[in-house]
């Protein structure tokens, strides 16, 4: 098998040493930067029509090892499934999403360990694209940059009361109330996030102005008591099919003249069908399952018929490449403390993870969007100023 694949493989002049599980070793190109450890000769069959999924599970599965820098890895991986594999997209799927399905989720992604985490997060802890207003902001300034880019865009003034949904472990929270005087309900389904979120409200004495609960956003209070609602980093969880009820119960949470903003990763595509050559199912499988990213045009849409104006829309895509790299490059400077905290098994999961979206992002597979929306009041008057210029004072 292997002798009927060496032409087309080596025909790729690709920078990779295959090692087989006897020892021999190929080289398909000068100079190889990665080496594909055949552990298993099953291998060789998926190598003849090669997915970003099959070769991820292999690898996962301790089937394929990997040699080399992870972002040559994903790069030589891309290039195999594009030369050899099929390039087929599976069509769309609508999973139902209901409060236990989604807290097991939440679990599953979340609850793995908060001191994992903190191996290659920033020290406040900000699990989503940070926002680098020069490009050359280190991952802590752009994280910091981030939050205040968030609540300037909420014009969050001292005394507003913020609803952040998908509060991770309360990094937006406290800084909203610590750098705007804002009082803060924050949400999450994660217990671990949640402990921790509430110990760093604690040593930070915003006790009288943070509040953190364990809440589904199904069941967020309807009486319009927020002034500002955000949510980061979270409607990737709510799936296709629960859009239109999440998007009520944003507004429904905010007052009208409030404002409500979503941050969070959109699809490429019209219907939200994964990303294709196999990434999107490696995703599912292993990192969130049961998540579904809505195209940006279904997000305003939904965020429309509920009666939320969209005011302003900014894609961060390569922004989200940056982190990623960032978050990548931090966990493959630790892989022994990430080893102690983590099975191997998740520990491979994450490497191709964040190397794999930081690529995934770069290439435009996928995009980072900021949608603000307005809650009009009677009338259809608003609050907001005539311009920007405020953003960037």
């Amino acid at each position: 098998m292997l002798a009927q694949l060496q032409p087309a493989l080596s025909g790729l002049k690709l920078p990779v040493r295959l090692r087989l599980w006897d020892g021999k070793e190929l080289d398909l190109g000068p100079e190889p930067s990665v080496t594909l450890v055949l552990h298993d000769p099953s291998i060789v069959a998926q190598l003849s029509n090669p997915s970003l999924d099959s070769l991820g599970q292999a690898y996962v599965e301790g089937k394929l090892g990997l040699e080399g820098p992870m972002s040559e890895v994903i790069r030589i991986g891309d290039a195999l499934s594009l030369a050899l594999g099929d390039g087929s997209t599976s069509a769309p799927t609508r999973e139902g999403h209901d409060k236990s399905t989604d807290a097991e989720a939440i679990s599953y992604h979340y609850d793995l360990s908060n001191e994992f985490y903190a191996l290659w997060l920033d020290r406040e802890m900000v699990y989503s694209c940070a926002y680098y207003e020069t490009g050359s902001e280190d991952l802590e300034q752009a994280q910091l940059a981030k939050l205040r880019h968030l609540c300037r865009k909420l014009r969050l003034q001292a005394g507003d009361y913020l609803l952040d949904v998908g509060c991770g472990w309360g990094g937006l929270a406290r800084f909203a109330a610590r750098e705007c005087g804002a009082r803060v309900l924050g949400i999450t389904l994660s217990k671990e996030q949640l402990a921790l979120g509430r110990q760093r409200v604690k040593d930070e004495g915003l006790e009288g102005q943070v509040e953190l609960q364990l809440l589904d956003y199904r069941d967020l209070p309807q009486d319009g008591r927020f002034d500002k609602v955000v949510s980061v980093g979270m409607f990737e969880h709510v799936g296709h099919v629960n859009l239109p009820l999440y998007c009520q119960r944003l507004f429904g949470a905010v007052r009208p003249g409030g404002l409500v903003m979503n941050h969070g990763i959109t699809s490429r595509y019209l219907d939200g069908r994964p990303v294709g050559r196999g990434a999107g199912a490696f995703i599912d499988r292993y990192v969130f399952p049961h998540g579904e990213l809505p195209h940006l045009a279904r997000m305003v849409g939904d965020l429309s018929e509920v009666g939320l104006e969209v005011v302003d829309v900014e894609s961060l895509r390569l922004h989200y490449a940056r982190t990623l790299n960032f978050w990548s490059q931090r966990l493959e400077g630790r892989l022994d403390e990430a080893a102690r905290l983590v099975s191997e098994q998740t520990l491979r999961i994450w490497r191709l993870y964040l190397a794999g979206c930081a690529y995934a992002f770069s290439q435009g597979w996928i995009n980072l969007h900021q949608i603000l929306a307005l809650k009009p009041l009677p009338g259809g008057g608003h609050e907001l100023p005539w311009s920007r210029a405020d953003l960037y004072r």
